[in-house]
């Protein structure tokens, strides 16, 4: 017999009611997942307890961003075992859900994990999540896209964003470093501000190398600079390059960044 007063407890303080048909799929699935991880490398974590905090009631933690009674489906990116896809669709029968891995072995196991727990509207796929981010089956197709612990959130969000339609959400399921990854993610996409339009090779080098050296605030103080720029609308591409990039090295001045681009001798 199991003890399932940690996952009950956990499910009680997320808002989660489970039934005894639930609670025994849980534990149906520990048991294929353990067994099989004897064979293929599903993961370092089999004790009970264990996976009943670190697997199925972190999964579960993303009710704490999102209503999940709001949600048709679901995207689970690099799912792994089966993480956070499977207890998401286990606590939420009503869910249609689609776990995507790019190791076949695994894929494999998870449909078997779904027919051995009676699991419905839930499949597996095989690829990688960049290529069926093209695909328009699933492109910007799902109220819902989640991601456990594959990439950083910079990444990440290339990767899941495109399957998210429009008023859905992707939720990164981050440990306590998520603050640096964060930043990070902010950085690439004030980068992306900033190369977009821009031809000037050595410009788009200098805006590179200021958004890894800066902090971020210093490269938001630049945002709301642009932002306050009056004639920013009637300058030409190598004129906003040239205001850009002032401001920049301004910014990096301040903090004795140098951040001038030589040209080659020769």
């Amino acid at each position: 017999m199991y003890n399932l007063e940690i996952l009950e407890k956990g499910c009680e303080e997320l808002g989660i009611t489970l039934s005894d048909t639930q609670k025994n799929q849980f534990i149906r699935f520990y048991e294929y997942l353990v067994e099989k991880n004897k064979v293929m490398n599903l993961t370092g974590i089999t004790e009970f307890d264990e996976v009943l905090v670190k697997h199925f009631l972190d999964s579960l933690c993303c009710v704490k961003a999102v209503d999940m009674g709001k949600i048709k489906n679901v995207m689970d990116i690099g799912t792994g075992a089966g993480f956070p896809g499977v207890p998401l669709k286990i606590a939420f029968p009503e869910v249609e859900a689609c776990l995507l891995d790019s190791l076949n072995k695994r894929v494999k196991f998870l449909e078997e994990t779904f027919a051995l727990l009676g699991l419905e509207g839930i499949s597996a796929i095989h690829g990688r999540a960049e290529e069926y981010a093209k695909n328009k089956a699933y492109r910007e197709s799902f109220d819902l896209c989640v991601s456990r612990a594959v990439s950083n959130l910079a990444t990440l969000s290339e990767y899941c964003l495109p399957y998210v339609k429009v008023g859905g959400s992707f939720i990164s399921y981050k440990s306590g470093t998520v603050q640096e990854e964060a930043e990070q993610a902010e950085k690439a996409k004030i980068l992306e501000i900033f190369l977009s339009g821009y031809n000037d090779g050595r410009k788009k080098t200098l805006f590179c190398v200021a958004v890894n050296l800066l902090e971020l605030q210093d490269l938001q103080a630049v945002l709301r600079e642009i932002d306050r720029k009056p004639d920013m609308a009637t300058m030409t591409l190598k004129e906003k390059s040239a205001f850009v990039a002032g401001l920049l090295q301004d910014a990096a001045a301040a903090k004795n960044i140098d951040l001038k681009l030589h040209k080659k001798k020769g």
